[in-house]
């Protein structure tokens, strides 16, 4: 853990991770807030949000392989390089006096989906690959506390931006925060470390997440349904702003600060599920989580209180953040490097397509004004995957125990 704290890499992989978090996450809370004040634009946020879940489960595969065969930093600074682009030619075009229309924030959406889609999946194989093994508890919970500051940060700035500033001015500020990024990507000292299956055939290279998995049954399943709470929350940022607006008839400062609150219930996750690793183990603390994301998740349908709402995001925030830190350990304990982009890639997979089917299903709800109606399905969701952690989360614990032996 001191070496970690020592370790040059660690601060210039925060910084980098820290100032594009701020700028894309700015971006993303003032063009779906935007998008939905527009005529039919909650539908439209719906349309636009399955069709890139579309888009990225397609892709998935292509890039859990890319990242396996690729230089993982090169492919960390071309992500920033291409959101650099996006951001200020968008920027240039507001600042000409042009009126931004519902296709250009569109756009601006999808382009922010399509930079996490490439970010995160692989800054994960790229931690792993870079830092030991026994920092890997540690790292976790400090890239989820800087993750959930820049949520905190971009969070606030957003509630005050937005009724102050237009919008070309918060793009200027996501290219800047681009440019950091990239300086920072630049100085990590960084070795490609070998791996192997170069010479594999292309079905075989973009199939090996999936033959991985099937010899170990009890372990997709686990992951999978750890993997539940994301998908929640992924969910929530479409139905959160129509759920403040239609239920709790509230306006956009709202809509900030419960980014900020996410923030800090994530932020704790990040300081206190590390510990809880090492005490009470990583299958026992994704079993809490998971459940602690599913009741939050339920009490949505029973209270319409402003502030019961913000104790409900931190602890969906605290849910999703502990179930990620130790499944991220978990993960990263469990698979081999050259692999892991693959595998990721495919729970990421499954993941798109439990959420393009959501994401139909709730878009047309929200346009009958049922809003509730998609909390009640990710309650019992959430549920069904409590309960399946819990029944296997012993079983992946000894398979663990037996490997080891």
């Amino acid at each position: 853990m001191n070496s970690l704290h020592r370790d040059r890499r660690l601060y210039l992989l925060l910084v980098a991770n820290l100032f594009s978090s701020v700028g894309t996450g700015i971006t993303m809370t003032a063009v779906p807030w935007l998008l939905v004040q527009e005529p039919d634009g909650g539908t439209w946020f719906g349309y636009m949000s399955t069709t890139m879940t579309i888009i990225m489960f397609l892709l998935t595969p292509y890039v859990g392989m890319w990242i396996d065969h690729m230089s993982r930093k090169a492919m960390l600074m071309l992500g920033e390089a291409m959101g650099l682009v996006i951001a200020a030619m968008f920027a240039l075009y507001g600042m000409m006096g042009t009126e931004y229309h519902v296709w250009h924030l569109v756009i601006l959406f999808a382009s922010g989906s399509l930079y996490y889609f490439l970010f995160y999946p692989t800054l994960f194989a790229f931690t792993q690959e870079v830092f030991h093994p026994d920092q890997y508890k540690t790292l976790n919970g400090i890239m989820e506390i800087q993750g959930q500051l820049a949520t905190v940060i971009s969070g606030g700035a957003a509630s005050l931006l937005l009724t102050k500033v237009p919008l070309y001015s918060i793009l200027w500020l996501d290219a800047c925060t681009y440019v950091v990024a990239i300086v920072c990507l630049f100085f990590i000292p960084y070795q490609r470390s070998v791996r192997n299956g170069d010479t594999h055939s292309f079905w075989m290279k973009m199939t090996e997440g999936y033959h991985y998995m099937k010899a170990r049954p009890l372990l997709f399943w686990f992951l999978l349904a750890s993997f539940m709470p994301f998908i929640g929350v992924m969910m929530t940022n479409y139905l959160h702003p129509i759920y403040i607006t239609d239920v709790l008839k509230e306006d956009s400062s709202v809509y900030g600060i419960q980014s900020m609150i996410y923030g800090i219930g994530a932020a704790l996750a990040g300081l206190i599920v590390p510990l809880w690793l090492r005490k009470i183990g990583t299958e026992v603390s994704i079993t809490i989580t998971v459940f602690m994301y599913a009741m939050a998740m339920t009490m949505f349908l029973l209270v319409k209180n402003t502030w019961i709402f913000y104790v409900l995001v931190s602890l969906t925030a605290f849910g999703n953040a502990g179930t990620r830190v130790a499944r991220s350990s978990l993960m990263m304990e469990r698979i081999p490097n050259g692999k892991i982009g693959r595998i990721d890639s495919l729970f990421r997979a499954l993941g798109f397509l439990i959420r393009s089917i959501l994401l139909s299903v709730f878009t047309g709800l929200v346009s009958l004004q049922h809003v509730l109606i998609p909390y009640a399905i990710l309650s019992g969701l959430l549920i069904i995957s409590g309960l399946l952690v819990l029944r296997t989360g012993e079983s992946v614990k000894k398979e663990q125990f037996h490997l080891k032996g």
